[in-house]
C-alpha cells in the first residue's frame, strides 16, 4: 500500500478535479503492475495496472490489488473501474479510503464481494486522505480545502509599514510555493494584492500538464484590464456588481465574471466556496494581503495555513493577518501544527483546523486518532 500511496503523489499536480490514486498488483509476492491514475478523461489507477500487467504478460487471476481508493462504480468520462477489476479476477483487493462520492459511497465494495473477491478496507486510510483533502471536502462539504500562504519574520510583519515585501523569504521558500499553486484548482487573490503588487500568480519551477485556475475576490469590480494576472488562464472574478461591456472584454482573455451575494459590504466569501465547489474545485490555494485572508479565517473558510519563516526581525510592520480584537485568549483561532520543514534559509510551517480535518476523516469512516 505504501507503493500505492507513493504513485498516487506523484500525480499530485495532475488528475484534479478527479482524486489522485495509486494502484498496485501482487502476484506470489511479486509486483506485476502498478500504475496511477491519470488526467481527467484519461484511465484510472486501476486500469494503468492492468494494463501495465497485461504488457508483461503476467497473470493477474487470483492475485491481490491495492489500491489507495475505492474503485468507482459509475459511468463518468471513463467506465466503472470495479468492472474492470471483476474481469481481472484478483482473490482480493486492499482498500486504503472508501470513496465520499455520493455515486460510489460503498458500492465499489459491494459489487466486489458480489463477485466473490476478498475486500480488505481502512489500510492507511489516513495517509491516503492526506493526498486528497481537496476530493473528500468537495464531496462531503460541498466545498473546496482552502489553505493560505503567508510569508513573514519572526516578529509576525509579512511587509514594512511602507509596503516593501520583497524579499522576506529566500528563493528556495519562493520556488516550493510553486508547488503549492501546481497542486491546487485554483490559486485566489483580492483586489488588493492586484493592485499594489500586479502578480501573474502563475507555476513555475514546477513541470506539469494542468495549469490552476486563477480567482480575484474584487467587490466593485475594479480590477484593471490590463492586469498581469490576465494571461489566458482560466480567471475567474467573483464580485457583487458586474459591468457588461467589460465583463465581455474580459471574456476574450478567458475571465468569468461571477457575481456573487454581498456580506456586510463585500463579497461573501461562503457563497465564492461554494460556487467553486460546485464547480468541480477540489483545493483553492490563497496568496492575499492580511484583509482577505483574515477574512476568510473569520469566516472558518481556512482549512489548512501554509507558513514561511524568514530568520529576521524588523520591528514594526504589517501584520499577518487582520482579525477583530479579542478580550479573552478562549477567542483564539487554535491551529495545530501538522508539518514543520528547513527550506534554507527559511522553514515551512504547516498547520491544520483540526475540527475540519475530523470532518474529513468521520466522512470516510477514518477512527480520529
Amino acid at each position: 500500500m505504501h507503493q500505492a500511496l507513493g504513485l498516487a503523489e506523484s500525480v499530485m499536480y495532475l488528475t484534479a478535479p478527479n482524486p489522485r490514486v495509486g494502484c498496485v498488483i501482487v502476484q506470489h509476492g511479486c509486483v506485476v503492475g502498478a500504475g496511477a491514475t491519470q488526467r481527467a478523461g484519461g484511465p484510472h489507477a486501476e486500469v494503468m495496472a492492468l494494463r501495465q500487467a497485461s504488457e508483461r504478460n503476467a497473470d493477474v487471476v487470483g492475485s491481490t490489488v491495492y489500491v489507495t481508493l475505492e474503485p468507482c462504480s459509475h459511468y463518468g468520462r471513463t467506465p466503472p473501474c470495479v468492472d474492470a477489476l471483476i474481469a481481472a479476477k484478483p482473490s482480493r483487493v486492499v482498500i486504503a479510503m472508501s470513496d465520499p462520492n455520493p455515486l460510489v459511497a460503498g458500492a465499489g465494495v459491494r459489487r466486489l464481494c458480489e463477485a466473490g473477491i476478498q475486500v480488505t478496507t481502512g489500510v492507511l486510510a489516513e495517509e491516503a486522505l492526506v493526498l486528497n483533502p481537496g476530493f473528500v471536502s468537495r464531496m462531503t462539504r460541498q466545498r473546496p480545502w482552502v489553505w493560505v500562504k503567508l510569508a513573514a519574520t519572526l516578529d509576525g510583519r509579512i511587509a514594512l509599514l511602507n509596503g516593501k515585501s520583497q524579499w522576506i523569504t529566500g528563493a528556495a521558500a519562493r520556488a516550493d510555493g510553486h508547488h503549492w499553486r501546481a497542486r491546487s484548482c485554483v490559486v485566489l487573490t483580492g483586489l488588493g494584492t492586484i493592485l499594489s503588487d500586479d502578480p501573474q500568480l502563475n507555476v513555475r519551477h514546477v513541470e506539469t500538464e494542468r495549469r490552476p485556475a486563477k480567482a480575484v475576490v474584487d467587490t466593485r469590480f475594479d480590477i484593471p484590464e490590463n492586469a498581469r494576472i490576465f494571461d489566458g488562464t482560466r480567471t475567474f472574478i467573483f464580485t457583487t456588481a458586474t459591468r457588461a461591456d467589460k465583463a465581455a472584454r474580459l471574456a476574450q482573455k478567458n475571465v468569468q465574471v461571477v457575481q456573487v451575494s454581498e456580506h456586510a459590504g463585500r463579497v461573501d466569501l461562503a457563497a465564492v466556496m461554494q460556487w467553486l465547489g460546485q464547480h468541480d474545485i477540489n483545493e483553492v490555494h490563497v496568496e492575499a494581503g492580511a484583509t482577505l485572508s483574515g477574512a476568510l479565517l473569520e469566516a472558518s473558510l481556512v482549512d489548512e495555513l501554509l507558513l514561511y519563516m524568514a530568520p529576521m526581525l524588523v520591528g514594526e510592520g504589517l501584520g499577518l493577518v487582520r482579525l477583530p480584537v479579542l478580550h479573552n485568549l478562549s477567542q483564539a483561532r487554535r491551529f495545530e501544527f501538522i508539518e514543520s520543514r528547513p527550506v534554507a534559509p527559511d522553514v515551512r510551517l504547516r498547520a491544520r483546523e483540526a475540527s475540519h480535518w475530523g470532518a474529513l476523516l468521520d466522512a470516510v469512516g477514518i477512527e480520529r486518532k
